[in-house]
């Protein structure tokens, strides 16, 4: 019988940890999941560290990785545990979005999608592989959840509505995200300094997404006023702690704005003349800001996966016993192959 993946026994680990939560509807009252995704390099890591007040430099996340906070609520009352995932990869690594999410543990999860300001060329494929395999994922957990607990799914459908007002002008013409998202553009401190028209372009963009999702959008950088305002946003994700009410729109600022707080009236059409507009065939107002965002920004088509490095062979993993032995099996599998070479080509002589 062969083994089990790494990933099988972290999914096994996970699902086994919700069951053991609270009986028939599987949440642990106190307990929030927070799963960071976004581009590669793009400062996931460094976010998370600086919520839990960790003092300690960031090193690149290959994979899939897990750490906890805590957070006292009073005197001999139990403190409220976090569990923060991140993926690492940007969109290579997209088939480990399922291992976290669960029907145990999705009622109380919350997704932060964290894009590369630096790099505008990338950020609309890096947000919308990521944004629809999520998706995709969450929309089959909840049937799953509904098939065994139909109140707690029906609950979660109504749940996503609650950021936007009942009155709310655009309720009709957006389509919540399925849980809690926010997002966050980092190295904002790079993307100060671009042309106004690119800024312009980027931050109309990333405003009608956040809008049309039902998300949060903020911009961060290695400044320590921006790191509080994200660690505030994050608390709340994870520790329930109150909803800054807060909003920036200016885009010669760092972007804050609250889901629900936003309009389409506000953010204006898309950034493109209008003799152009008619020429851009679109289905949907998502689509029709992706052919104008592509215009200005063509994606790169990458293979990411060339980029991921060999974990074997990174030094910070580094243990000289398994290297070691790693290198034996190397070079027995270099012998095996070599005397098997030999071993044909005799067979064919002698044919």
């Amino acid at each position: 019988m062969p083994s089990e993946t790494l990933w099988e026994i972290a999914k096994a680990e996970v699902e086994k940890r919700g069951n053991n939560g609270s009986e028939g509807d599987g949440v642990e009252i106190g307990e929030k999941s927070v799963f960071f995704i976004g581009s590669k390099n793009g400062g996931k890591t460094t976010i998370i560290l600086r919520c839990l007040d960790r003092d300690e430099p960031p090193k690149p996340t290959l994979a899939l990785e897990y750490t906890y906070g805590r957070r006292a609520k009073g005197h001999n009352i139990p403190k409220d545990i976090a569990h923060f995932w991140e993926l690492g990869g940007g969109t290579s690594l997209l088939d480990l979005i399922s291992i976290p999410i669960t029907s145990d543990t999705l009622r109380t999860f919350s997704i932060v999608l964290v894009l590369d300001l630096s790099k505008p060329n990338d950020l609309w494929p890096t947000m919308e592989n990521l944004l629809q395999a999520t998706k995709s994922h969450v929309d089959k957990v909840i049937m799953k959840l509904g098939k065994t607990n139909s109140k707690a799914a029906s609950e979660m459908r109504q749940k996503i509505w609650s950021n936007m007002q009942k009155d709310h002008q655009d309720r009709e013409l957006i389509d919540p995200f399925p849980i809690p998202l926010v997002i966050i553009g980092s190295k904002y401190d790079i993307f100060q300094d671009f042309d106004s028209e690119k800024r312009k372009v980027i931050c109309k963009t990333l405003r009608f997404v956040a809008h049309y999702y039902g998300a949060s959008l903020m911009f961060t950088s290695k400044s320590e006023a921006l790191l509080l305002k994200i660690r505030g946003v994050i608390n709340q994700l994870a520790f329930g702690i109150d909803k800054s009410k807060s909003i920036c729109v200016d885009q010669n600022k760092p972007l804050f704005i609250t889901a629900g707080l936003d309009s389409l009236s506000h953010i204006g059409s898309p950034p493109v003349p209008d003799n152009d507009i008619g020429k851009l065939h679109a289905h949907s107002p998502m689509e029709l800001w992706k052919k104008v965002y592509a215009k200005l920004f063509p994606p790169k088509t990458v293979n990411t996966l060339k980029d991921i490095k060999d974990p074997a062979k990174d030094p910070q993993y580094a243990e000289s016993e398994v290297d070691e032995m790693r290198i034996q099996k190397d070079q027995e599998l270099e012998q095996y192959k070599r005397s098997s070479s030999k071993s044909w080509k005799q067979i064919e002589l002698d044919c």
